[in-house]
């Protein structure tokens, strides 16, 4: 009789305490909002218009997407084979080698001959269009599977390593916001984005960090690829709402609410019923997937993307949750991940690497106190994606050892922080010196990941590691 109340007390112990940690969070950043809208920041800055191209526009563009495509390579292979780094990591470093903080500091004439100014609006448009193809990759790479039968102890664990950053990074934007923001960005969209952008999980990364180690299977390769996903689904969700917080200013908090709804609507109640029957018309099939379901999936990604652009959301969130409505086992979306991901790895994204590398001025950091303050938003980031992994983690009953392993992983940003943050530049809500600091960030806390976990587990430390404590037995297949 003891032995069957264990796990109900264990499940409601649970969930009292996630109750509090979401009702104390909202508290928390209410009380940090109402001493952050009596803050005054510094007028706006005007906006600054970059030259005409000159010569030849096409070949300004194809030459750079060229040399880009070659050094992201190269320097991505070179980062993987001899520091263990995932290659995407040397990639964003090729991005910023082109850019004005390192080729365009040591030779301006070379930065313009090879990734030339002209070719910045260019490779901006090319660039966009390839993070939507990627979230939408990043969407249809989410195993369903790994959100469900998790129970609320994983749940847990993802939105703890999502509420502390993000209350920390809303504490921090108390210091940051006069300093480093405009009178035209008020406190509440600054710290919303600030705490967002401290919250961010690289799903993708860290997947390949667990394959690589070929770990991905085992109980905890397994918990941190189920928390990642939490952590995407919920980071681009609050992503979602700030976005529209922050353009409800201009269009309207009716307009926005009600084109989110609707766009909601129609994909839940009309869209993933379509996807679905379309996906086993074509799964019954053999051979090559034809160019015209090709086609019927791009126009349903892109009409996605373009309703939530419209509706005062990122088009990259569309994009994203139609790769998630899209089923994720069959024909069909393994020939479509085929097809697109090799075109996103291999010219997308490195083009925009370089396009953030671009935008990337680290010389703005100049003096003590900026490289002071970039610090410390490397250190207030890390403790709270590591804090609040490592805390929850140890409430659900796994060791020392297996939680701080689960929130060096959670730690892991990459490429989605730089998504994140061109979003908040595209805005206005962070200014270039901010910007540059979080690219930063971003580098640091995702190129300490795995030397920190080989410290922390080894070689051999996940095979032997426990999963966290079945508290939910009930939920779980």
């Amino acid at each position: 009789m003891a032995s069957s109340l264990i796990p109900t007390t264990g499940r409601l112990r649970t969930l009292a305490a996630y109750a509090v940690m979401l009702v104390g969070a909202v508290v928390v950043y209410l009380l940090i909002r109402g001493r952050g809208e009596q803050l005054v920041a510094p007028a706006a800055d005007a906006p600054h218009i970059a030259n005409a191209a000159h010569g030849s526009t096409l070949a300004t563009v194809l030459l750079a997407l060229a040399v880009i495509i070659v050094l992201a390579r190269s320097l991505g292979h070179l980062f993987q084979r001899w520091l263990r780094q995932p290659p995407v990591i040397g990639e964003i470093v090729a991005g910023l080698v082109l850019g004005p903080s390192v080729l365009g500091a040591i030779s301006p004439a070379a930065a313009e001959l090879l990734l030339p100014a002209a070719a910045a609006p260019f490779l901006g448009i090319l660039s966009k269009v390839g993070v939507v193809l990627f979230m939408f990759l990043v969407g249809l790479e989410l195993d369903p599977k790994l959100l469900r039968g998790n129970g609320h102890t994983t749940l847990a664990i993802s939105h703890a390593s999502i509420v502390a950053p993000f209350l920390l990074g809303a504490a921090l934007a108390l210091g940051l916001y006069p300093l480093y923001s405009n009178a035209s960005v008020s406190f509440t969209t600054f710290s919303l984005f600030l705490g967002v952008s401290l919250s961010v999980t690289a799903f993708p990364v860290l997947a390949r960090i667990l394959t690589d180690r070929r770990v991905q299977s085992t109980p905890l390769g397994v918990t941190a690829l189920t928390c990642a996903a939490i952590d995407d689904v919920s980071a681009w969700s609050l992503l979602a709402l700030v976005v529209s917080v922050a353009s409800a200013q201009v269009d309207g908090v009716a307009w926005t609410i009600a084109g989110v709804a609707a766009y909601l609507l129609v994909m839940f109640v009309v869209v993933r019923p379509l996807l679905a029957r379309f996906a086993a018309r074509e799964d019954a099939k053999t051979g090559p997937l034809a160019q015209s379901a090709m086609a019927i999936v791009f126009v349903g990604l892109l009409l996605s993307a373009v309703a939530t652009e419209t509706a005062g959301v990122h088009a990259l969130f569309g994009a994203f949750l139609l790769g998630t409505f899209l089923p994720h086992e069959g024909r069909l979306a393994e020939q479509v991940r085929l097809r697109l991901e090799d075109a996103v790895v291999v010219l997308f994204l490195p083009a925009f690497f370089a396009f953030t590398g671009m935008r990337t001025q680290i010389h703005l950091v100049e003096g003590v106190g900026d490289w002071l303050i970039c610090g410390l938003i490397i250190l207030v980031a890390t403790a709270g994606k590591f804090g609040g992994s490592f805390a929850a983690a140890r409430l659900t009953g796994l060791g020392w050892r297996e939680s701080a392993a689960l929130g060096v992983l959670m730690n892991t940003r990459g490429l989605m922080e730089l998504i994140v943050l061109n979003v908040g530049l595209d805005m206005g809500v962070l200014s270039p010196t901010l910007f540059a600091m979080l690219v930063i960030m971003a580098l640091v806390t995702t190129f300490a990941t795995t030397p920190v976990l080989h410290l922390v587990m080894g070689e051999r430390g996940f095979a032997d590691a426990p999963a966290p404590a079945p508290v939910d037995v009930g939920h779980r297949a």
